[in-house]
């Protein structure tokens, strides 16, 4: 009798355990057309690139470790990819979504990406990653909630916004691709956009509290971001739970997403949302309404004013960005539970960007390296052991000081490294950089040259997380990264018009021991192009 009791028992756990997997670890399958449409985001009829008919593209939801499997069907006249920004891919960079991991989906072709948002919560974005597509759309908000057992560190909000904000030209994307292509750089744009709109609306009620998740999607500029009569409170940042301060504006850098709670605490009216562009000589500015329920009163007075050219004010805000200690993220355990600051680093590597003429014409590089694609995607000459597609190393862990090349560049480094990355910008711009499969601690900001006694300035105790980071002019960015996902990784200027001359390069996390734990199979859908194209896989 006790035995029947307990297997019965068993087989009751069993079934409850496998119900909580089926409903937290779910599946949710799309299909996404990509067709060019017409808009008017200026005022002006241009071309887009449409998601299923919808520019932005639609918003991709998810919850912590679901699976996403997510056919694209491809009806542009170019090839196409879109990569997921922030998305870790675990163990997977077959589905990265770019142009070193991924055969582009040509013209009427499709491909089916299925990847998992494993550990994850928080605001991120997609966006097409091909050529200078993401200059006339093909990008949408991408949110990741966190677990129904899960708890987050503020009440929920009783709504919740997706704003994706970023520059816009008036010229088409051949038109951007052509000015590259000729060896110029990309003009300044013409307007500032709040979800493909020249303005948007967002309504609540008074007294209540609503989430804003805000994305830098655009191609070139920092904004800075402020709700007129109303306080920010900071919560989230690309995954990180962070110390919920209070802001009066943010600044938010090409590629960068962050999560604020406004509560609705005014009169009764509507109030401006206000984007305005950083460090430029021309600021430009998109507003938007911040909607109440029961206001019968317009937008009125002047639109608040922003900061412009304040390098100083900008690095002190980051700084005082800090990781919540005492909160969960996607997992049960505290944030403040890995201590990030006590783990001796392997290897130094410092990038310096650049702005060379080779061959008379205008390019990026990183350590005096400017990247070409080539064309057979890096992880699969790597997986078909393919010769001459690129070399490990081509690009060195320190600026050597010669003169500029072109180069299919990849730096090897070894899986569990734990690394330390200074990203050294001797250019009077605003960098932005992005590492693909990977967050990072941003421990440290500073002016002018980086030294190793820059490192007594770090905060190796509270740093947030994020995928990428600012890196103000003729200033140095220094992040700590865990190398403790194998595969082929792009790190690159999140400004698309550097990384499309070349400011990038491929991160290879490389362990000899082949292993499922450490790195899936390529897929069985795997689209091959160039040097692969005839070779077998499963």
């Amino acid at each position: 009798m006790g035995r029947a009791v307990f297997v019965c028992l068993l087989a009751i756990l069993s079934f409850w355990s496998a119900s909580v997997v089926r409903a937290e670890d779910d599946y949710k399958y799309y299909t996404w057309t990509i067709t060019y449409g017409t808009s008017s985001p200026l005022g002006l009829p241009q071309q887009v690139i449409l998601i299923n008919g919808q520019f932005p593209g639609p918003t991709l939801v998810s919850v912590t470790n679901e699976n996403i499997i997510l056919n694209v069907v491809n009806k542009l006249d170019q090839p196409f990819l879109l990569t997921w920004n922030g998305i870790k891919q675990r163990k997977n960079s077959w589905q990265d979504g770019v142009l070193g991991t991924n055969c582009p989906i040509p013209p009427n072709g499709n491909y089916t990406y299925k990847f998992q948002t494993k550990d994850q919560i928080g605001s991120y974005t997609y966006f097409p990653s091909t050529l200078m597509h993401r200059a006339a759309g093909g990008f949408g908000a991408l949110n990741v909630y966190s677990r129904s057992v899960i708890p987050v560190p503020y009440a929920k909000p009783a709504g919740d916004f997706s704003l994706l904000i970023g520059d816009w030209f008036k010229t088409s994307h051949k038109g951007l691709q052509q000015i590259l292509d000729s060896g110029k750089a990309l003009p300044f744009p013409d307007g500032i956009l709040i979800n493909g709109q020249g303005r948007s609306s967002f309504g609540g009620d008074q007294g209540k509290t609503y989430m804003f998740r805000v994305s830098n999607i655009g191609l070139s500029t920092s904004f800075n971001f402020r709700i007129q009569g109303h306080k920010l409170k900071l919560v989230e940042v690309e995954g990180s739970h962070v110390l919920q301060n209070m802001y009066d504006s943010l600044d938010i850098h090409v590629g960068q997403s962050v999560t604020l709670l406004v509560t609705l605490d005014q009169a009764p009216k509507d109030y401006y949302i206000v984007a305005s562009t950083r460090f430029t000589q021309t600021v430009l500015t998109a507003t938007g309404v911040l909607h109440y329920t029961n206001s019968r009163v317009p937008v009125s007075g002047p639109i608040p004013a922003g900061p412009t050219n304040e390098v100083g004010w900008s690095m002190d805000q980051a700084r005082s960005y800090r990781w919540n200690l005492t909160s969960n993220a996607a997992r049960p355990n505290p944030q403040g539970s890995f201590h990030y600051g006590k783990i001796t680093t392997s290897r130094t590597i410092v990038l310096a960007n650049s702005a060379p003429i080779i061959n008379g014409k205008q390019r990026y590089a990183v350590n005096g390296v400017s990247y070409i694609n080539s064309d057979t995607p890096l992880k699969l000459a790597d997986y078909f052991n393919i010769p001459g597609v690129f070399t490990i190393n081509s690009i060195q862990s320190s600026p050597s000081g010669s003169g500029a090349s072109l180069a299919t560049s990849v730096m090897g480094t070894s899986h569990h490294d734990f690394i330390e990355v200074v990203f050294q910008n001797n250019e009077n711009t605003m960098q932005s950089w992005h590492l693909d499969g990977y967050d990072f601690w941003v421990v440290g900001f500073g002016a002018g040259q980086w030294t190793q006694d820059s490192r007594k300035t770090y905060n190796l105790v509270d740093a947030l997380t994020r995928h990428t980071t600012q890196v103000y002019p003729n200033s140095w960015t220094v992040i700590l990264v865990s190398l403790d996902n194998q595969g082929m990784w792009n790190m690159r200027s999140a400004i698309w018009g550097r990384q499309y001359l070349g400011q990038q390069f491929y991160l290879r996390v490389y362990n000899p021991t082949q292993n499922l734990a450490n790195e899936y199979n390529i897929p069985s859908n795997a689209l091959l192009c160039g040097k692969a194209v005839g070779h077998t896989h499963p």
